[in-house]
């Protein structure tokens, strides 16, 4: 099932009010009932669900605003399914310490053995917190035993966003 979204910036409030929800359909509408209820004093009941299962919006694929950070990893191994596994890894370990809030990973086309990754952070502050964690640091290490090379990092301020 996709992700949707609920934002209170796009439901009409006095309170200005500028929570964003996301996830299952169902779970999104059960979570922003209660936020209605608790926060903006509405009652629960049909017609509040109505009018906020129409306010539901597909989730964005990537969530990224100026002030943003972005690091761009470029690496090259052909042990790209060992570096999954060891992501998975520093997932688990990790766990609600992570500050990293999306990432992606691309091939080169013309070097099947070149990759980018591209990983996603509020801010620099959160992404140096997610540096200097421990799990990051153990996996760092063991990704680099995995690529032919050093990989080379690229750390990028996020100045626009355009989406076309």
């Amino acid at each position: 099932m996709a992700r949707v979204t609920l934002d209170c910036r796009s439901v009409p409030s006095e309170s200005n009010c500028s929570l964003t929800i996301s996830g299952e359909p169902d779970e999104v509408l059960r979570a922003a009932a209660a936020h209605a209820v608790d926060v903006h004093g509405h009652v629960d009941g049909a017609e509040l669900r109505e009018g906020l299962r129409t306010a539901l919006s597909e989730a964005a694929a990537l969530d990224v605003e100026p002030g943003a950070f972005v690091q761009l990893i470029e690496f090259s191994t052909d042990r790209i399914d060992e570096l999954r596994s060891l992501e998975q890894q520093w997932l688990d370990e990790i766990g609600s310490d992570r500050t990293a809030v999306w990432g992606l990973v691309g091939s080169d086309r013309s070097e099947p053995r070149r990759y980018v990754q591209v990983v996603g952070f509020p801010d620099a502050e959160m992404a140096a917190a997610n540096s200097k964690h421990p799990a990051t640091g153990r996996i760092a290490e063991q990704l680099r035993a995995l690529c032919d090379d050093d990989p080379v990092f690229r750390d990028l301020d996020v100045r626009e966003v355009q989406v076309f």
